[in-house]
């Protein structure tokens, strides 16, 4: 029997498909990575009895990165990224093993279908597939047909069965036209990026920024938050009068009428207008009109309308947004959340789609309302060509979604049904009079069918107060007339919604992207989100927009990103070369990047304006061991030390606090040591700023502490405090923490585990000798007298933590509580604890070993 692989983009949508496909019939188990399940039945497949094996990946399976080498900032010249530097696909997330897992499964079968999402991203993970299952399937027929695509926009039986029932091939200009955008950005983003980063970041302490980031599509969208801001700043305010008029008939409420002329920028003007109107006693109806009106249905919904409801109406800002409409998706509740079309298709069920709703309280008389009378046919819109509208695909309950999912499902629902729903109808009424010269009108509007607005109320035509019934001559009395003194307003700050209208308009980004692109300039402090979702620009995101203006506007306008975009969609659809798309873009930028650099002093003008010089920012801390003067520890990100006489400035790890440890010098170059802690319920090592970003052994790589050190002397390193290997990851040791006492704890170098024991004890001191079971360090403790554990008011014990049945009840395994990621830098050290003997201790370990702590995982 011959075998099918079938692969989804997650596995929550490799379980349903493959639920529907196999109609509740296959089998289930977890594949070695752990984090994809395989979902195995058999069936027919191009008319022959087959094995289909239904898994998934986690997103993309490869990312692209430069390789090794240029990835030290310290010793590449940006300038070279834009062509010397070759770029590799790397494993997007090598924890998962997933082009492993990919053999594993593909070996030996017959057919793949790729089931992943339709749209470009979805393409390129297509062939990251290809890539890792054809060298291990088996070779078929020469003209037999092997590698399938699914085309889907829903979890539905039907649009599965129809997907499965018309397979064709992955599209390679799409994946092309991916794998171009994800090459520029890496070029551009990081030769732009590490520039600025290290010049601006070596000048100034207190830019609060870890990273001073470029990106194409992220610069042009800061600009447009900055253009908006600087026409707040520069708004001058104009006072201008207008005339308001009272007037009222018989015991009628009385009537506020608008000056047709609207309003005036000189007082004495606007003072001879009252004047004039004041000769009359009487407002004369010159006219009144009444139209009908509508105000028409929405059109289908695609993304961006989705993600701008969401921040105006909802709240929720556009990350979060996709975030919950890609569950809701995987869950089978809506269609493909990714779409620029606005148009159902000819086949579309509107009316099996709309009856699903028929039993929601909620809008359930609406909709047998339509479906009695007949569903109104949708305004035309868009057919990008990509996805059919977001739509709801099974009725839903809010204990099903939860709070932020249903308030999504439910507005995507109500436009949906709007959509089919008659327009709303309305009447205008207006009134014209005349004071003296002066001519003054009021309107109103009167509801005559709610129509969609009944499902959309917040756009509904709001009840007004009705005007008097009255025909032109009437005369009303003239209540008063008075010059009203108002000022012009600056504009607002541009809300998430607008900006997103913004980055539609000019082709910045995608319907994917433009929730990426918005958080990044938030996630950089670029700009901030205030009260109704209003993005107010920071201090560093103005001067860098402002600069890139004085050196060469068109990295932050639209103009030339959008104009990338357009070469890219031409890929996509095979009327463009890859290589010549790509090659012309970079040698743009690579031009405007030299220019950049040598033209730096004009950004570098507007920085010392608006920030403080890294020599007069942050504290005193510690010495330094060229000079021996004090350096100054700077908190703003990314906090650093830096010694003003030397001119050298030091990190240090990131997310925690860092003060002195107790004077002790690193005996390799005087610095003084620092303690870094993640707080109290986390874990803390000292470092010496000067081995952390130049490591002293080869074995050892930037951003390692003592805790990592391997000096084979030194009494702060790993050598000296090490007692055994980690319980939970592979590459980390346990690691005495010397200033826990007297809530003494170890803790894992590499991972958050963190190791409380011998609670008040005195002393906890690390041993030179060995456990002869499991070849940790032995720990020697002093205990207090009056709470010693130990039979016979004993208080000093020497004995293996992990071995010693009299430190058992002692020993509690917990997971340190850390503010993101401890340090850059890092990565697995080659060794272990050492003792000087550079190996990590053994792992063969006592039966009861692992269970005493790892039940405190439970």
């Amino acid at each position: 029997m011959r075998t099918v692989l079938m692969v989804a983009e997650k596995p929550s949508l490799a379980q349903s498909i493959a639920r529907i496909l196999s109609k509740g019939s296959c089998t289930s188990r977890k594949g070695l990575n752990g984090a994809c399940s395989v979902h195995e039945y058999t069936g027919s497949f191009q008319g022959q009895s087959v094995r289909f094996k239904m898994t998934s990946v986690c997103g993309h399976v490869m990312s692209l990165d430069f390789i090794g080498k240029y990835n030290n900032w310290d010793k590449v010249d940006p300038a070279e990224l834009f062509s010397k530097a070759p770029t590799e696909k790397k494993e997007a997330n090598p924890k998962l093993n997933m082009v492993k897992f990919l053999q594993v499964e593909g070996r030996g079968c017959d057919f793949v279908v790729l089931w992943l999402d339709c749209d470009k991203e979805g393409e390129n993970i297509c062939f990251e597939v290809l890539d890792a299952v054809q060298p291990v399937m088996n070779k078929g027929g020469v003209r037999e047909q092997t590698v399938f695509r699914a085309k889907f926009s829903s979890i539905t039986d039907t649009d599965i069965w129809n997907a499965m029932n018309r397979l064709g091939e992955p599209n390679r200009n799409e994946a092309l036209s991916v794998d171009a955008r994800q090459e520029l950005d890496l070029r551009i983003g990081c030769a732009f990026t590490r520039f600025q980063t290290k010049y601006f970041q070596g000048k100034y302490g207190n830019l609060d920024s870890s990273l001073i980031s470029f990106g194409p599509c992220q610069t042009p969208t800061l600009g447009f938050c900055v253009e908006r801001h600087d026409k707040i700043q520069s708004f001058k305010p104009e006072t201008y009068w207008i005339l308001q008029a009272k007037v009222f008939k018989g015991k009628d409420s009385p009537l506020t009428l608008d000056w047709n002329r609207v309003r005036v920028f000189d007082r004495e003007v606007g003072q001879m207008f009252v004047n004039l109107a004041k000769m009359s006693k009487e407002a004369k109806v010159e006219a009144v009109s009444q139209k009908e009106k509508t105000k028409q249905r929405p059109q289908a919904l695609n993304t961006v309308e989705m993600l701008r409801v969401a921040s105006s109406a909802l709240g929720m800002g556009p990350q979060h947004t996709m975030q919950i409409a890609e569950r809701l998706y995987t869950q089978g509740y809506i269609s493909y959340p990714r779409t620029e079309t606005t148009q159902y298709p000819e086949n579309f069920d509107l009316k099996g789609t709309l009856r699903q709703q028929a039993n929601c309280p909620m809008w359930a008389e609406e909709v047998k309302a339509l479906l009695s009378a007949g569903l109104n046919r949708p305004r035309k819109g868009s057919d990008a060509g990509d996805h059919p509208p977001i739509t709801p695909m099974r009725a839903a309950s809010e204990g099903e979604l939860g709070s932020d999912g249903w308030r999504l499902y439910e507005y995507i629902t109500r436009h949906f049904i709007a959509t089919v729903s008659q327009d709303c109808r309305y009447l205008q009424t207006t009134i014209e009079f005349s004071i003296g010269t002066e001519r003054f009108s009021c309107g109103g509007k009167t509801p005559i069918s709610a129509g969609y607005t009944a499902l959309m109320p917040w756009q509904g035509v709001p009840l007004e107060e009705a005007l008097p019934t009255c025909q032109p001559g009437d005369a009303f009395t003239v209540d008063e007339i008075r010059l009203l003194e108002r000022q012009t307003g600056p504009p607002d700050y541009l809300t998430e919604a607008e900006l997103i209208t913004l980055m539609e308009k000019h082709g910045i980004g995608t319907d994917a992207s433009i929730p990426v692109h918005i958080n990044n300039i938030c996630q950089r402090n670029y700009v901030t989100v205030e009260t109704g979702r209003r993005l107010k620009p920071t201090n560093l995101g103005v001067v860098l927009v402002h600069g890139y203006y004085k050196i060469d506007a068109e990295l932050v306008l639209p103009t030339i990103r959008s104009a990338v975009e357009k070469q890219l969609s031409l890929i996509a659809l095979g009327k463009a070369n890859f290589q010549q798309v790509l090659q012309h873009a970079l040698d743009i930028f690579r031009r405007k990047f030299h220019y950049f650099v040598d033209s730096i002093n004009s950004m570098d003008e507007l920085m010392e304006v608006s920030f403080s010089p890294i020599a007069a920012t942050g504290k005193p801390l510690s010495r330094c061991g060229k000079c021996h003067r004090f350096m100054k520890y700077i908190q703003a990100k990314p906090s650093r030390l830096h010694c003003s006489h030397c001119d050298e400035t030091y990190n240090v790890p990131q997310n925690g606090a860092i003060k002195l440890y107790k004077e002790l010098r690193c005996p390799l170059d005087d610095f003084e040591l620092v303690l870094w802690t993640s707080g109290a319920r986390g874990k803390s090592y000292p470092l010496c700023p000067y081995c952390f970003s130049n490591p002293p052994f080869r074995d050892m790589k930037k951003g390692m502490g003592c805790n990592e050190c391997t000096h084979p002397s030194c009494q702060h390193s790993l050598s000296a405090l090490g007692i055994g290997q980690c319980v939970e990851c592979d590459s980390g040791v346990l690691v005495l923490d010397p200033t826990s006492g007297p809530k003494w704890r170890m803790a894992c170098n590499k991972c958050n585990v963190v190791v409380h024991f011998f609670e008040h004890a005195h002393k906890v001191q690390v041993s030179q000798d060995s456990c002869e079971v499991c070849d940790a360090s032995l720990v020697m403790v002093d205990f207090n007298k009056a709470r010693t554990p130990l039979p016979g008011g004993d208080t000093q014990h020497t004995g293996c933590v992990f071995c010693d049945a009299l430190f058992q009840d002692a020993v509690e395994l917990k997971h340190a509580t850390m503010r993101r990621a401890a340090h850059r830098g890092g990565g697995a050290r080659r060794g272990g604890r050492g003792r000087g003997r550079g190996r990590r201790p053994n792992p063969k370990k006592p039966k009861d070993k692992m269970a005493a702590l790892a039940a405190y995982f439970v």
